[in-house]
């Protein structure tokens, strides 16, 4: 890749998550699961922002999902064609029910749409499963449905290889992106071998702390 990123800095992250956590407010959620390795840091800023006086704090659950894929000698990533599914939640051990919860899934950019599309549709039948289990008929009883939402630092603007039902991509309280950007290669700070190289371009870029 060349130097034509995007940088994205930790200030602008942390004010990412802080300016769309009062619209997720309005959902609600119960509990957050992040999709890593770019959804774990934005979800826990997120938490500290959802966190209301005298509340319990949010849990955080994590999964991993390979989409891209190392080619050739350069260590360069192109994007895969597959999910591969490294790392799930063992529900039985973290005493995690998702019956009737409001579920925010959280990753740093809606790009092909492909890994949030697998993991929703994976946590849906995950639900279903065990309401199943508790033998819970959804039809007869919504209340017990699990309500999902997507929260997203980066919506890219771009033709998408995967779908998200309307009924989230078209509510603005089930599908959250703090900012729609151009198809264009978005470099994290996590993802960073030398921060201070990576935060003064992210400056030079605009893409440090922004002003109210």
């Amino acid at each position: 890749m060349s130097d034509d990123k995007e940088y994205i800095s930790y200030n602008n992250v942390h004010q990412l998550c802080q300016i769309s956590a009062e619209r997720i407010k309005n959902f609600k959620p119960d509990l957050i699961i992040a999709i890593g390795g770019g959804g774990f840091i934005p979800a826990r800023i997120l938490r500290t922002f959802l966190k209301e006086p005298n509340s319990r704090t949010i849990r955080i659950f994590a999964i991993i999902l390979s989409l891209y894929e190392q080619t050739g000698s350069s260590g360069e990533e192109s994007i895969g064609t597959k999910v591969q599914r490294t790392q799930w939640i063992d529900y039985e051990q973290c005493k995690l029910d998702l019956v009737g919860k409001n579920v925010l899934i959280v990753d740093e950019v809606d790009d092909t749409r492909t890994t949030l599309h697998y993991a929703l549709s994976e946590l849906e039948k995950d639900a279903e499963e065990q309401a199943k289990a508790k033998g819970i008929d959804l039809e007869k009883n919504p209340e017990s449905k699990t309500t999902f939402a997507i929260f997203v630092l980066h919506d890219k603007l771009k033709p998408k290889k995967a779908d998200l039902p309307p009924e989230i991509i078209n509510d603005n309280n089930r599908y959250f992106a703090a900012k729609q950007v151009p198809d264009k290669w978005f470099a994290y700070p996590w993802e960073s071998k030398d921060i201070v190289y990576h935060t003064k371009r992210a400056m030079e870029q605009g893409n440090d702390v922004f002003l109210p």
